[in-house]
């Protein structure tokens, strides 16, 4: 078969992702401290952002016909991210016809001082105290396991040769606290005898918190029960002879291996429910992340209103001295005015994506509000069903905006703290009637074993037949899925005996 080149000509569409347009969907996706972070990076990258305080009233509040130039010069500048990809190529058509004018007399109109007045949804916080850093974040870092308990070895007075053995030791905890290495492994590492490794071990369990580097469960309660001084034989007897059967809450087995009564064991079973089955769980763990959230719903009589959390996000306005260079055309060098033009169209952009992200948030808030309206007035039960596109179509945007949206943010409720996402569920049909959201068919089910008999706690089975009564259709299987999801035991692991 013989080759041969060929020309054509093809006429095809695309969407072409514009470098404004990738930014106004990724500041969609940041919460409010990401948002903090990368305006204060943009702050020390362009010089021709500034960042100012609270104005007084009559320099903060321009003409009518001055604030109509604002929005209009803006709406010029930028492609809107909630229109989507199409709307900014349009845009973007627009901004390059060779009727409108050119950038530098647009940045030369716009009052760039009174720019950040056109969005009035937002808050705006002063200058000054306000900026100091909150409590929380002037903490210092809590202690390591391995710090505490270098700490503890520093105190006291070991042999050299046990104190070496002793910081290998520690070097091979984990998390729980639990001892990583044998003996012998130890021996070769510090390079001491596996006698002297055995000495310094022992003396090592003896540290805060009791019945550290233990090698398995076993050995790490034994030594809190003797650090204790429990003396309780059948305790004892348990924890060395039959622990698998009570982890597995196998009562009825441990009493027939031990030939005591069942009721001895679940009195036995109580005291070594008290003890800490992982010592290092106090150290290990990454620090807690407190959450602050993005938007604050708030009801006052009967109607429920938005407002978006701006404190610590910095005003930002172009520097009046680069606008002056912009309007004295010829007396500025070329090279420089196209460098300060390109710095204030990247500010301006910048500006108006996070104005488009607040107005956005704000709209899709609403939007939730005005479907689960029942959850905000009486709680979790009345959650209803609600998916993302819903959303979409009641602001007009896409899928997609409304997802990025609601990733990782929060609101603060009046019915407590919630992510966004929580308010989209997947429906769980009703026997008779409406469906019901997930996660209030979550909520029933942690109720019900709340409050069920710890004797005879319910089954799976047995919840999936109560549900239905209430009228919920459900299947045994999705009520295991569910309380799984509610870090919930089986009933099995759930009973108690007495």
């Amino acid at each position: 078969m013989a080759l041969e080149l060929k020309q054509q000509l093809r006429l095809t569409q695309q969407l072409v992702m514009t470098p404004q347009l990738q930014q106004a969907i990724k500041l969609l996706q940041l919460n409010r401290l990401e948002l903090v972070g990368l305006v204060q990076q943009e702050l020390e990258e362009n010089p021709v952002l500034e960042e100012f305080g609270e104005v007084d009233e009559d320099e903060t509040s321009p003409p009518a016909e001055e604030a109509d130039r604002i929005e209009a010069a803006s709406e010029t500048q930028a492609a809107s991210a909630e229109d989507g990809v199409a709307d900014a190529s349009a845009d973007e058509a627009a901004q390059t016809s060779t009727d409108d004018p050119t950038d530098a007399e647009k940045f030369a109109d716009v009052e760039w001082q009174d720019y950040i007045n056109s969005n009035p949804q937002t808050s705006q916080v002063s200058g000054g105290e306000d900026d100091r850093p909150s409590l929380d974040a002037t903490l210092t870092r809590r202690a390591t396991l391995s710090e505490h308990l270098e700490w503890q070895l520093q105190l006291a007075n070991f042999p050299f040769e046990e104190e070496v053995a002793a910081r290998f030791i520690i070097g091979n905890l984990d998390d729980r606290g639990f001892l990583q290495a044998t003996i012998s492994e130890l021996a070769r590492q510090s390079g001491v005898s596996e006698k002297t490794t055995e000495a310094a071990l022992a003396r090592v369990q003896e540290f805060d918190p009791t019945g550290v580097a233990a090698r398995d469960l076993r050995e790490c309660l034994l030594i809190q029960a003797r650090v204790l001084e429990i003396d309780d034989e059948l305790v004892l007897r348990i924890l060395d002879e039959c622990l698998k059967d009570l982890l597995n809450r196998n009562f009825r087995a441990v009493a027939h291996t031990l030939r005591v009564g069942i009721a001895e064991v679940s009195a036995a079973a109580e005291i070594i429910g008290r003890l800490e089955p992982r010592p290092g769980r106090a150290f290990g763990g990454e620090d807690p992340v407190y959450i602050i959230p993005d938007i604050y719903v708030y009801k006052v009589n009967d109607d429920f209103h938005v407002v978006l959390n701006d404190d610590g996000l910095p005003r930002l306005r172009i520097n009046g001295l680069y606008r002056d260079v912009l309007t004295r055309g010829n007396d500025v060098p070329k090279d420089t005015k196209d460098y300060v033009q390109d710095k204030v169209r990247s500010a301006l952009w910048l500006i108006k994506s996070i104005h488009q992200r607040q107005r956005t948030i704000y709209r899709v808030m609403q939007s939730i509000i005005k479907y689960q309206r029942e959850f905000f007035e009486r709680g979790i039960n009345h959650l209803k069903p609600l998916n993302l596109r819903d959303v979409a179509d009641d602001i007009e945007m896409h899928e997609s905006t409304v997802s990025r949206v609601t990733t990782a943010k929060y609101v603060n409720t009046p019915q407590g703290i919630f992510e966004l996402k929580y308010f989209f569920n997947s429906s769980i049909n009703r026997v008779v009637g409406e469906a019901v959201a997930s996660e209030s068919v979550k909520d029933r089910i942690r109720k019900l074993i709340t409050a069920e008999d710890p004797r005879r706690p319910l089954s799976d089975q047995r919840i999936a037949e109560m549900l239905k009564v209430a009228n919920i259709a459900i299947a045994r299987r999705t009520v295991t899925k569910y309380r799984e999801s509610l870090s919930i035991l089986s009933s099995t692991k759930r009973r108690e005996v007495g």
